[in-house]
């Protein structure tokens, strides 16, 4: 890589005598979450690759706290079938529901809470160069309440609850 002469370019000895600003990590966290600047993912056409974004869609934040509500509601609901004699399905979770409810809880809201924001940083970008990952968030959240519909109808019908 070529170093580039400042006798050629005085503009840029002017420059490095500024402070320097990635020193001011709390300051740049603040200023830049009010004030972003980059709000899509590329600024070139020759861009490829993650580039990671300072401004998401209000409307990924409404679907992201949505998916964590329902993830907890799925968890109290899975409790409340489980204490009225249905089984968990998902073996690694059955493992942890018989064992520890409250590792249960926590291992649950955390894998889900880690993917949630994995998907949002990557919005933008196509799962597996065909669907758009914010589609992906949206299936989530159709998944999550179509379960809690099928939870909520087998503590209507107990019979249901006691075959599964």
């Amino acid at each position: 890589m070529e170093r580039i002469n400042s006798d050629r370019h005085p503009s840029l000895e002017e420059r490095r005598g500024r402070v320097e600003r990635r020193r001011r990590v709390w300051w740049s966290v603040l200023y830049g979450g009010f004030r972003p600047r980059r709000r899509t993912p590329s600024r070139r056409d020759g861009d490829f690759g993650y580039q990671p974004l300072d401004w998401h869609s209000a409307h990924l934040l409404a679907v992201a706290i949505s998916i964590l509500l329902l993830c907890v509601l799925d968890a109290f609901l899975t409790l409340v079938l489980l204490e009225r004699g249905a089984a968990e399905v998902n073996p690694v979770m059955a493992l942890f529901v018989e064992r520890n409810v409250a590792a249960f809880a926590v291992l649950k809201m955390a894998m889900t809470s880690m993917s949630i924001v994995f998907m949002v940083f990557l919005a933008r970008y196509r799962f597996m160069r065909l669907l758009p990952v914010a589609w992906v968030l949206y299936g989530v959240l159709i998944a999550y309440i179509s379960l809690i519909s099928y939870e909520i109808y087998m503590l209507r019908d107990p019979l249901q609850a006691s075959i599964l």
